[in-house]
This record gives structure tokens, sequence and C-alpha cells, in this order.
């Protein structure tokens, strides 16, 4: 979406408003003007609204857009008081957004990216190019080069993400470790174990167990040596949370597995990429969130073997082509 604009509006100021440490990932992007970090929290601190209000409006915004479609953003669009905020009509516009909000937008699409691009119609802009220009920082890639060449990963690996943010999206541990044996038995692939917190680095752990030769554990990273990894890796193999979305965002395929969310959705973006469902396990965003991960345990270590042969074959046709 922010591509799409600069590309209509070369001209243009365009600045984003967000909290840490997302603000890592988009500091850098050639088509931002700035980056406006937000307090983490801030929306259940009312002594902060008037400050992060009086930030914005000395920008005098003239357009908001809002493409997350829930209270918050839609909050922080308001406190711009930008005479135009852009925001969803119908089922993506939740809680207070379409109140909020002063132009709001049907999406017909169903993938999140399509339906943010769908939010540029009011400025007569109906291109369906998906150009993400995500930067991978320069000194974050010398680093991880340096920690993957130590482990001897520098021509060829995966990176297996075992964490998300729901319980209910999560994949078993002891299947990703499985999985992990397979690769490196049957395509000598070794795996690259990525986590973020005390939570996930058990998880991490949990996997190098069941499969201590094929597997080894990343070291602490920020958002920018994680992209900086995964734009290195063969491909990811992971459950719908967002180092999923950055592979994609830097040009890495992604095997996904899903449960209580849907590939068409939010899904990894792009037609070359391996989506793994049983069933959908159906519900509100609040149900979904809080539920068992029945559905993603229906999912088979040979589910996603398959998955993985499918993209080690497009993979292979591809560097045949070239």
């Amino acid at each position: 979406m922010l591509s799409a604009l600069r590309r209509a509006f070369p001209n243009a100021f365009i600045a984003w408003a967000v909290e840490k440490p997302s603000n890592q990932l988009i500091g850098d992007h050639p088509d931002l003007n700035e980056v406006i970090l937000i307090p983490k929290s801030w929306m259940s601190r009312p002594a902060n609204w008037w400050k992060i209000s009086k930030e914005l409006r000395e920008r005098q915004f003239d357009i908001a857009i809002d493409p997350q479609g829930i209270t918050k953003s839609a909050f922080l669009s308001y406190l711009s008081r930008a005479k135009t905020r852009i925001g969803i009509r119908g089922k993506w516009g939740r809680e207070l957004a379409p109140f909020l909000n002063n132009q709001l937008v049907n999406q017909a699409q169903s993938h999140l990216v399509d339906r943010s691009l769908e939010l540029l119609k009011p400025f007569g802009i109906s291109e369906s190019r998906v150009d993400f220009r995500m930067q991978v920082d320069a000194q974050a890639a010398v680093e991880m080069h340096g920690f993957l060449t130590e482990k001897c990963f520098a021509n060829r690996f995966v990176v297996i993400n075992p964490g998300a943010s729901w319980a209910s999206k999560r994949w078993e541990n002891e299947r990703f470790g499985h999985l992990a044996n397979w690769l490196y038995e049957n395509h000598d692939l070794p795996t690259l174990v990525t986590w973020a917190g005390p939570e996930e680095y058990d998880m991490a752990v949990k996997v190098q167990g069941i499969a201590p030769s094929a597997v080894t554990l990343a070291p602490k990273t920020n958002l920018k040596e994680l992209a900086a990894t995964l734009s290195m890796a063969h491909f990811l193999i992971g459950c719908d949370t967002g180092p999923m979305h950055m592979a994609t965002a830097v040009g890495t395929p992604c095997v996904g597995l899903y449960g209580p969310t849907l590939p068409e959705e939010s899904g990894a973006y792009g037609r070359f990429n391996q989506h793994v469902q049983k069933w959908h396990q159906d519900g509100s965003c609040r149900e979904r969130r809080g539920a068992q991960n029945l559905a993603m345990r229906d999912i088979s270590v040979a589910d996603v073997q398959r998955a993985c042969e499918r993209m080690l074959h497009h993979l292979d046709e591809m560097a045949s082509a070239a």
C-alpha cells in the first residue's frame, strides 16, 4: 500500500505512525518520509492522548489511512485531525473504527494485502501490483551472515519459526523436530529455529531436543537481524505469524500452517508459497484466539513433508531456469 501510494504521488509527504519494535522494519523504507514512534500501551493512558495528538497535528496531515480497522488504529487517525480519514466498511471494519473514520471503503478482495490496496480507491489508485520494497539492513546482514557461516549454514538452510501469538495457531514442537530431522536426512537441509522471548525460546529448545543433529538455535535477534536471516534462508516453515509475513516481504518463500485463520485471508502472500490446512477453526476473532489448537493438531508431519516436497520442486525448477 505504501509503495503504491508513492508510485502514484512521488512528491507527497508520507509518514507512518507505529509502536516499537515494528519501527525497525519500516524505518529505512525508501517510500517513507518519516516514521512517527507512538508509545507502547498509549491507548490505556489518556494522559498520552493530548501529546500524541499535538505531535500529529503539527504535521498538518490532509489524509489518514487506517488499514487495521480497529478502534486503536482509527483513534490514532482521529487524533491526527486529518480532514479525510479513510477506513474500512463492513466485515473488516471492527469495533469503533467505522465511526472514527469518515470515508469508508468496501473491500471486495479476500487477502489482507489486496484489501489494503483497495483502501487506495479514494485516490483513484486501482493497480494490483504488490511490491513490499522491504529493506534488509546491511549491518544486520553482515552480522547474521557471520553467525550462519560459523554454523556452516551459509549456502542452504531452512528456517523453522514455531511461535505464534495465539496458542491456537501453534503446531506441536515435537512435530517441528521430526520435520527438521526429515529435511536433514532426506534433503541434506539443516534447520535454524528462530524465536523471540522466553516462551518461544523454550519452544525452540524443544524442537532442537527432538533433532539435535539437524537443528541449530538462532541467537537472540532484533527485527532487523531476523529479517536479514530470513532473506538468506532457502524457505521458511511456520504458523500464521509475523516472521512468516516478514519472510514474504524479503522474498523468501514459505510453507505456512493454518488452523484458526485462512491462508486466502492472511497467509503468506504469493502464488508459490505452500499452504497447509486440514480444516478451519471457525468463530469470532476472540473465540479463535482463545480456542485450543485442534485444527493445527490435525496437521500431520506427513502433510507438511508433502508441502516441503512441492516447495523444493518449485525452487529446483526456478534454479534450473536461471
